[in-house]
């Protein structure tokens, strides 16, 4: 199960960057997270952790297992019998403007089912993501 939403923010991609890689503060631009609290002090890196609690999801400890700083980060949550990776993307337009890619993936042997009964709120919140993304990088 794979869904996707994206945008484009008339926003550099340094600035967009800095809003997307500020996790604490993503409860204050979208809707899609409620909390977030960091497992260790710094800044974000590869093994990097953070525990997400997210409306009508219980709460998950997500993983950073690849990031290009200025460009990408990807990070994963485990729970029994899936496995969902969260891959945020930032590709710089000619323009000065940045287009963001979002994306959630989900294997194991739950995925089918938990993709059926969840894939309409994780495309909400993937598309609340992306859109507090788009305000919050643009008021600079």
């Amino acid at each position: 199960m794979r869904f996707e939403a994206g945008t484009e923010i008339a926003a550099d991609a340094q600035r967009v960057w800095a809003v997307l890689i500020d996790v604490q503060r993503w409860p204050e631009w979208t809707a899609s997270v409620s909390q977030i609290e960091r497992g260790e002090p710094g800044p974000l890196t590869v093994g990097a952790t953070a525990r997400l609690t997210q409306p009508k999801l219980r709460p998950a400890v997500w993983r950073v297992t690849e990031l290009t700083e200025g460009r990408d980060f990807t990070w994963v949550s485990e729970a029994p019998g899936v496995r969902t990776r969260a891959e945020h993307r930032l590709l710089p337009l000619p323009d000065g403007r940045t287009r963001v890619e979002l994306a959630i993936a989900q294997s194991g042997p739950l995925a089918g089912p938990v993709g059926w009964l969840y894939g309409g709120l994780l495309r909400r919140y993937l598309r609340l993501e992306a859109d507090g993304l788009k305000r919050r990088s643009e008021l600079g």
